[in-house]
C-alpha cells in the first residue's frame, strides 16, 4: 500500500492563505449587500419584509433586522427568510428554518456548511445547511416564449442570479452561549429573528462547541464538508477533530470500543495506523489508583503495522513542526515487537520493518488452561459433537498434565476409550468418530512448535507504552491464521477479565486490542465455535471500560461483525464504501451514509454518539510512521 497522497502542506495552511468564505472582501462585495432590496424583500412575490415595520419597531424586529443587514462581516452569506415561515421544534421534521443567501455568496455555500446566526441578546444558533434551492423572485420569471427562446439562441448563458432567490434550507444543532468566560451549548430551544445575520461559521472554538468536539484528545484528523476542510481564522486555520481520552465525563472512548470500516484503497490501514499512534505513550488510571502507559496489540494480516517501527522518510522537519503545533504523535515508535507465530514448515521473511522479532508457539496446554476447547475443532461441531469435545479434552488432561496435540491424537486412536464411552453413554461411538475426524483437521503444524510458549511471552505480549505486532500473512492456511489470532487474543481477553488471571502484567496494564479484518474472527457464523468465540469478545467488550480493554476493530466488511459485538462499538470511522449492505451496517446518519460511496482517500464519517455530533473527517495525507514499500 501506498501513502494517501504526497505531503500537502495546505492542510496547515497559515492564517490569510485562503480567501474568506464569503468570498470577498470583509466588509465588501454582496456579503455586505444584505442590506440592499432584494436582501430584505422575504415573500415569493417580491413584498418588502419591511411592511409594518411601525408595529414591528415597538418590539425590536424591524430595528433588529436592519442593524443586522447593515452589519459588516467576511463571513456573511444573507440573512434569515420567513417567506415559507420561520419555526424551530423539537421535531427536527417540523423545523423551518431558512437564509435568502446574497448573488456575491451563492457559489461559496454547500450543503453541510456550518452556519451561525445570532440572537440580539449575544446568543447565537449553531445550524448546518442541510439543502439549497432556488426560487421565483418575481411572478413572471417562468420560462415564457420569449424567455425560452432567448436562452436556446444563447446556449442558456443569458441567466441572471439576481432574478432569483437563492434559498438554504438549515437544520440547527445547537444555541451557544457564554458561561462565565467559557462559550457552551444547550439544545436548540428558541427561534432567531427575522432578518437575522447568517454568517459562516468561522471561530475553531463556536464550531468544536456547536459540535461537541473536545478541546484535548486523540486525533483523528481534520473537520470537512464534502472532502474540503472547514477553515477559520485561527491558527491552525483547520479544526481538529479529537476523541475523548480522560475521565471527566465518564471513561476514555478507547475502552469504549473503535471501528474503522473502508472498502480496498480507502485509505483504512493508513489511518488506523495514525490513530494507534496517538495511542502509544498514552497513560490512563487504574483501579489501584495508578497512571499507567497503554499498551498496543494489534493482529497483522498483512505485515504493515510491524512498519510503525520506522520512521516515514516522506515526514520532514516542516511536518514535524506543524504535528508538533497541533499535538500530534509522529514518527517510528522504537518500543515496537514483531511477534512470529511459529508454524511447521513456514518462514517469516519479515523484510519490510526493522522492529524486532520474537517467534512464539501455541501449547496444546492451553486448550485447557485457558478454556479453548473450540480451538481443536477443524470444522464446525454441531450441539451434540461440542459436549462429546468437552468431554474428550477434560479425560485428556486429567491424565496428561504436559498433553501436547500430538499425545492428544494418540489419546483418540484408541479403541478402548471409544468403546467405553459409548457402553456408558458418554460419547455415542458415531460422535467420537466425528469430533476425532475434525480435531484431525486442525493445521498439524500450529500446536507446540521449537519457539517460546505464548503462555511464557505475557511481558513481550504486553509491554506498557509498547506496540506488540502478530503478523499472519505468512502462515499456511486461513485456518492457521484464525488459531493464531483466537489463541492469543482470547488469552489476552480471559486474563483481562478474570479474577485471578495468570498474568498481572496483562491484567494491570491499559490495553488496545486491535484486529484488522475482523470480520474474518468475530463473524455470526451459525456454529458453536463462533459463537464461543462471539461470546468472549462480546463480554470482553462490555467489561472494557471497568478493566482498561478497548477493542480497535478493522474491517472492510462490517455487516459480518457479529451484532453483540457490534453493539457495545462506540465509535465507527467510516470510510469509502460501495457495498450498500456494509454502508446500511455501520448505522450512521442518512445524509451521512449518502456520502460514504463517493468519499476520496482518507476522508470519512465519524460517528461517536458520546464525543460528537456526528461528523465528516478528512484525514491527514501523510503516514506518521513508515506506510508501504
Amino acid at each position: 500500500m501506498t501513502d494517501a497522497g504526497e505531503p500537502n502542506l495546505g492542510d496547515f495552511e497559515e492564517p490569510g492563505q485562503f480567501d474568506d468564505a464569503s468570498g470577498g472582501e470583509a466588509g465588501g462585495g454582496d456579503g455586505e449587500g444584505v442590506a440592499d432590496e432584494t436582501a430584505v424583500r422575504d415573500d415569493a412575490s417580491g413584498t418588502d419584509a419591511g411592511t409594518g415595520a411601525d408595529a414591528d419597531a415597538e418590539s425590536g424586529f424591524a430595528q433588529y433586522a436592519m442593524d443586522a443587514a447593515e452589519a459588516a462581516t467576511a463571513n456573511a452569506i444573507g440573512t434569515v427568510s420567513v417567506a415559507q415561515g420561520l419555526r424551530v421544534a423539537e421535531d427536527d421534521d417540523e423545523t423551518s428554518l431558512k437564509a435568502f443567501v446574497t448573488v456575491g455568496n451563492r457559489e461559496d455555500v454547500r450543503i453541510g456548511t456550518y452556519l451561525i446566526v445570532p440572537y440580539p441578546d449575544g446568543e447565537q444558533l449553531f445550524c448546518r445547511i442541510t439543502a439549497l434551492e432556488y426560487a421565483q423572485e418575481f411572478r413572471t420569471d417562468d420560462a415564457t416564449e420569449l424567455t425560452a427562446r432567448r436562452r436556446m439562441q444563447t446556449g442558456g448563458g443569458e441567466f441572471t442570479e439576481a432574478d432569483y432567490k437563492y434559498i438554504a434550507e438549515l437544520s440547527p444543532v445547537a444555541v451557544l452561549f457564554l458561561q462565565g468566560d467559557d462559550l457552551t451549548r444547550r439544545m436548540v430551544d428558541r427561534v432567531p429573528k427575522p432578518g437575522a445575520l447568517v454568517q459562516q461559521a468561522g471561530d475553531a472554538e463556536q464550531i468544536k462547541t456547536g459540535l461537541a468536539i473536545p478541546e484535548d484528545g486523540v486525533f483523528l484528523g481534520h473537520l470537512s464538508v464534502g472532502g474540503e476542510k472547514v477553515r477559520t481564522a485561527a491558527e491552525p486555520p483547520t479544526v481538529d477533530y479529537r476523541l475523548k481520552d480522560d475521565y471527566a465525563d465518564g471513561d476514555p472512548l478507547v475502552f469504549r470500543h473503535t471501528l474503522v470500516a473502508g472498502g480496498t484503497g480507502s485509505g483504512k490501514t493508513h489511518g488506523a495506523k495514525n490513530v494507534l499512534r496517538q495511542y502509544l505513550g498514552r497513560t490512563y488510571e487504574t483501579d489501584d489508583g495508578r497512571d499507567a502507559r497503554a499498551a498496543v496489540v494489534m493482529f497483522d494480516p498483512q505485515d504493515e503495522y510491524a512498519q510503525m517501527h520506522d520512521d516515514n522518510p516522506a515526514l520532514d522537519d516542516e511536518w514535524a513542526r506543524r504535528l508538533e503545533r497541533e499535538n500530534v504523535a509522529y514518527g517510528g515508535h522504537d518500543d515496537t515487537v514483531a511477534l512470529v507465530p511459529k508454524e511447521a514448515g513456514v518462514r517469516y521473511p519479515g523484510r519490510g520493518h526493522r522492529a524486532e522479532q520474537v517467534e512464539f508457539t501455541i501449547p496444546f496446554s492451553v486448550v485447557d488452561e485457558y478454556d479453548m476447547p473450540w480451538l481443536v475443532a477443524g470444522a464446525s461441531l454441531n450441539e451434540n459433537q461440542y459436549p462429546a469435545l468437552l468431554t474428550l479434552i477434560n479425560r485428556f488432561f486429567r491424565n496428561h498434565e504436559d498433553g501436547t496435540y500430538q499425545k492428544f491424537l494418540r489419546f483418540l486412536d484408541d479403541p478402548a476409550l471409544k468403546e467405553e464411552l459409548d457402553e456408558t453413554g458418554r460419547v455415542h461411538e458415531a460422535t467420537f468418530d466425528a469430533v476425532k475426524r475434525r480435531v484431525r483437521g486442525v493445521p498439524s503444524g500450529v500446536f507446540d512448535q521449537d519457539a517460546t510458549p505464548i503462555t511464557e511471552l505475557d511481558t513481550t505480549l504486553v509491554r506498557p507504552g509498547g506496540l506488540t505486532v502478530v503478523p499472519t500473512y505468512h502462515l499456511s492456511s486461513a485456518r492457521a491464521k484464525e488459531m493464531f489470532v483466537l489463541a492469543v487474543s482470547a488469552m489476552l481477553v480471559d486474563d483481562k477479565l478474570s479474577n485471578s488471571p495468570r498474568s498481572a502484567r496483562i491484567d494491570e496494564t491499559p490495553l488496545v486490542l486491535g484486529m484488522d479484518e475482523a470480520h474474518n474472527f468475530l463473524s455470526g457464523a451459525d456454529n458453536v465455535q463462533a459463537r464461543q468465540v462471539v461470546n468472549t469478545f462480546t463480554e470482553a467488550a462490555k467489561q472494557g471500560r471497568k478493566e482498561r480493554l478497548g477493542l480497535f476493530l478493522i474491517t472492510q466488511d462490517p455487516q459480518d461483525i457479529a451484532d453483540p459485538v457490534f453493539k457495545q462499538v462506540n465509535t465507527r470511522l467510516v470510510l469509502n464504501l460501495g457495498d450498500e449492505e456494509a454502508i446500511k451496517s455501520v448505522n450512521i446518519p442518512p445524509s451521512l451514509a449518502k456520502k460514504v460511496p463517493y468519499m476520496e482517500k482518507g476522508q470519512q464519517v465519524v460517528y461517536s454518539p458520546d464525543n460528537s455530533e456526528p461528523v465528516e473527517v478528512t484525514g491527514l495525507p501523510i503516514c506518521l510512521t513508515r506506510h508501504g514499500e
